[in-house]
């Protein structure tokens, strides 16, 4: 039985790559698990609109109920992305872990499982994106396909003009 991850960060790259391994990668008898890193500051996120950095806590209550809620909606995304995979009746867990370095979290947490394949979504850009190299990967990508144990798969988000 193959232990296969699948990264999200609760973008669309991270839906279509769910969609993506349930269509052409995942098969009868695999075990998924959708492994998020969860940013250890609500602050922090990928696609979550702008954040007031003006925003102060006065108390800690305020500052915890912020990061409950934050959990709270974590969790329901990821509830979410997981929708392919019970229409499809494989087997998954959904493992959320804090850290303030995705990429090197990821790696560990993937070694730690102990997957066999790692799969996750690329927006084709990192930090820099010179025209001449369009398909370049994204830094987390890039980072978990040099640093991660196991085989990764990168499935690239489709540019809109190509359908």
């Amino acid at each position: 039985q193959r232990k296969i991850a699948i990264a999200v960060d609760l973008s669309d790259e991270s839906a279509y790559a769910v969609r993506w391994a349930v269509e052409n990668y995942l098969r009868p008898g695999d075990s998924v698990i959708l492994l998020h890193v969860r940013p250890t500051s609500v602050l922090y996120g990928a696609d979550w609109g702008v954040v007031d950095h003006a925003v102060s806590f006065d108390d800690e209550e305020s500052q915890q109920k912020m990061e409950d809620d934050f959990d709270a909606f974590t969790s329901s995304k990821s509830l979410d992305l997981a929708r392919p995979l019970l229409e499809s009746k494989l087997p998954h867990k959904i493992h959320i872990v804090k850290d303030h370095d995705m990429k090197e979290r990821l790696c560990l947490e993937v070694e730690r499982l102990g997957v066999n394949a790692l799969i996750l979504g690329s927006r084709g850009f990192g930090a820099s994106k010179p025209p001449a190299r369009k398909g370049r990967l994204g830094s987390v990508s890039d980072y978990c396909v040099q640093h991660c144990v196991c085989p990764v798969v990168v499935v690239r988000y489709p540019e809109e003009s190509d359908g």
